[in-house]
């Protein structure tokens, strides 16, 4: 076999599997894909293949599988539309009775038959001497939303898939404001005069009382899933241990019911030493989550070994909570047995790997320690919730593209892992050598077969207590970059998802639990995404800092109603500090440009701001030239609140012009998620130059014409 033939062979196996044999980067080049970076994705993906060699009869076997699959894992019938199911069948049965049974999601059925014989072939393939053809199977009835299942029956062989009947759009709710405005800060950051040193689960209720009494309807906070805080050590919210369960970081202590009735947790919180542990956490520098949460941890011990020692009615909520929630079961024995055992659980015993945990691998009082901590993180976070709707507001939570490749969710959910992989993403102007994010991807496949099992119980975990869920890297619903272990980031390639089966979830879980879905589609992003998320109804996201950057040249472009915008993101500079070119210079010193790339910045930084200048005199947002930083930012907010905008998030830190980033990408010199915010809750709205800013944004929003000056 010559190279040239074998490649060719190794694109056709890589077409099978729906992965991407080029892509095109920021400069609109082709990038074509190594061949060692596909063989390692494809075996990732289960093909047989350790050399281009074995290609050729990989191609042979992939065929056989997927024409030998008679129906497809998962079916999706958008409302309104015919349910058409695809068969395939070998030509030995082409001719035989066809016997369906529907089960739909309440538990009635229906049973069907046709002849094989009768229904119209719409394609014909050979496969290793065997022919076969694909046929479409319609049901005579129009079908409900939700999730059902479709059982078919031939001669020779059975098989099942999920029928997903989802509405095109996802939920948009018709009684809110047609445009509402609200505030974003990380909860982190976000401490209160009582709390110990970083925000809790109280500090988001008092967010969403000060804003509220502003006229704010959306208060936004980064991920608030479980993360590794001790060993191992990632306090990132975009590295969750689980998608599936909450930090207990965030808890407020004094609003645990049973803190007043355990002697010993208050013995211990009152003496001179923990109290001495927590003023040097309030007045420390950064978040100190390790230290924070080790002496929350000594209190929840407390309570916890209390709460079990006798019956009571809360414990009997705990266990019908557990009843009702599975998973919690086993996800505190994960927990209980990783800190005992102290190694990540790719070096467990095979045993303990596979999930097969005793008594015997964990400590008893963490086994409940976990049970109970998210007990009262699901308590506390509903509690924030009725907050917000009692407000008349909506929460807006942000779930994570990926999860640590140490926690819960892969070791649990292994089938819908790919091994031996990570996210990231191609070289670009900023990261000339590519981004490795180190969380494994989705097995495109596995998850379907799964029937999307885990995708829904994310989902739902945050649709519960969230108006508002914004999708990270949304992208991923129709490709991901695959970086294969031992390969340099720019050696990845990217493979494809079924798009649409997503859009039918997010569409049929937005419209049953009434929240909205926006897509974080900021960058360079497959053409077909954009009018996918038109399509099904996902709100797209406006960043003044992208917009500028992206296009140094073009004054801000109008804005539709489906749209969430704002002047900046996490992983972006603070408005200050990307106008006083601030952010440049920290980039410099970090090490993340080189002398020459920051005078090549600041030049095109420069012409930025006088086009954006001069567009905001155009339009009558700004009086004259030379405006200050705060008079730019005010009508920047200004702007965007006049707009159509769905939703205006106003980054509540640019009120009092901080200039110090949240998280600084590529860098690990910078305190990244451990930045307090320069003011408690207390006062923020209090600020007299923030109280004038929120109160214009709130007037504008419920303007319906552009006024032409402030």
């Amino acid at each position: 076999m010559n190279s040239f033939h074998g490649i060719g062979l190794l694109h056709k196996l890589a077409h099978l599997y729906h992965v991407q044999t080029a892509y095109y980067d920021m400069a609109h080049r082709r990038q074509n894909a190594s061949a060692e970076g596909l063989l390692a994705v494809l075996r990732a993906l289960g093909a047989p293949v350790e050399t281009i060699k074995d290609a050729a009869s990989a191609w042979d076997q992939r065929r056989k599988e997927l024409w030998g699959q008679l129906l497809e894992p998962v079916t999706v019938v958008w409302e309104g539309q015919s349910p058409v199911i695809e068969v395939r069948l070998p030509s030995n049965v082409a001719d035989s009775t066809l016997a369906g049974h529907l089960t739909l999601e309440t538990g009635e059925q229906q049973a069907y038959q046709w002849q094989a014989a009768d229904l119209r072939p719409a394609k014909y393939e050979e496969v290793d001497g065997t022919s076969y053809v694909m046929k479409p199977v319609t049901l005579p009835e129009m079908l409900p939303w939700g999730y059902h299942r479709f059982t078919l029956e031939t001669s020779s062989a059975s098989a099942e898939t999920l029928v997903i009947v989802a509405p095109v759009r996802a939920y948009t709710s018709q009684d809110r404001p047609a445009r509402v405005w609200g505030g974003f800060c990380p909860l982190y950051a976000l401490s209160t005069e009582t709390s110990w040193g970083s925000g809790d689960f109280s500090s988001l209720q008092a967010l969403i009382g000060q804003l509220a009494g502003l006229g704010g309807r959306v208060v936004a906070t980064l991920p608030l899933l479980a993360t590794f805080l001790d060993e191992p050590f990632d306090p990132s919210p975009y590295a969750p241990v689980s998608r599936l369960f909450w930090n207990e970081f965030y808890l407020d202590l004094n609003k645990i019911p049973e803190l007043p009735k355990s002697p010993s947790a208050q013995a211990l919180l009152t003496s001179s030493v923990f109290q001495e542990e927590i003023n040097a956490l309030r007045h420390s520098a950064h978040v100190d989550y390790r230290r924070g949460m080790a002496i929350k941890r000594r209190i929840l011990q407390e309570l916890c070994q209390s709460f079990f020692a006798e019956p009571s009615d809360r414990l009997n909520a705990l266990h019908r909570y557990i009843e009702a929630n599975p998973r919690l079961e086993e996800y505190a024995r994960f927990r209980a047995t990783l800190e005992k055992k102290r190694i990540p659980w790719h070096d467990w015993p095979e045993s303990l790997r596979q999930g097969r945990l005793k008594e015997d691998d964990y400590d008893e009082k963490d086994r409940r320690y976990h049970l109970y901590v998210q007990w009262l993180t699901q308590e506390q976070i509903e509690a924030c919730s009725r907050k917000a709707k009692g407000e008349g507001a909506q929460l807006y939570f942000d779930l994570p593209a990926g999860v640590h490749p140490d926690g819960y969710d892969v070791w649990r959910e292994r089938d819908v892992f790919a091994p031996d992989v990570s996210v990231g993403a191609p070289p670009d102007p900023v990261f000339t050598w590519g981004q490795n994010w180190h969380f494994p991807p989705l097995h495109p496949e596995g998850i379907r077969k799964q029937g999307y099992k885990y995708m829904l119980a994310y989902l739902r975990n945050h649709l519960q207590h969230a108006g508002i869920l914004r999708i990270d890297h949304v992208m991923s619903l129709h490709r991901l970059y695959w970086i294969p272990e031992g390969l340099p980031s720019g050696q990845g390639v990217y493979v494809r998802y079924r798009a649409e089966e997503q859009y039918a979830i997010l569409a049929l879980e937005s419209h049953r639990h009434n929240n909205i879905i926006v897509g974080e589609d900021l960058g360079i992003v497959p053409p077909e995404v954009r009018p996918a998320m038109a399509r099904h109804g996902l709100h797209r996201m406006f960043i003044v800092h992208f917009e500028l950057q992206a296009n140094p040249k073009r004054p801000l472009r109008s804005i539709s109603d489906n749209y969430v915008a704002s002047l900046n993101t996490h992983d972006m500079p603070p408005f200050a500090a990307f106008w006083e070119d601030r952010d440049i210079g920290q980039r410099l010193e970090l090490g993340l440009l080189d002398r020459a790339s920051a005078e090549i910045e600041l030049r095109a930084r420069q012409a930025i701001k006088e086009n954006l200048v001069s567009f905001l005199i155009e339009k009558g947002w700004v009086k004259g030239p030379a405006p200050d930083t705060y008079t730019v930012l005010k009508a920047c907010l200004a702007y965007l609140s006049a707009s159509q905008a769905g939703i205006v998030l106003v980054n509540l830190e640019d009120l009092w012009l901080e200039t110090e980033p949240q998280n600084v990408p590529g860098s690990r010199n910078y305190p990244n998620w451990q930045r307090k915010a320069r003011y408690t809750v207390e006062p923020i709205c209090k600020i007299d130059k923030a109280i004038d800013i929120l109160k214009l944004v709130g007037q504008l929003r419920k303007q319906s014409s552009v006024p032409e000056k402030l």
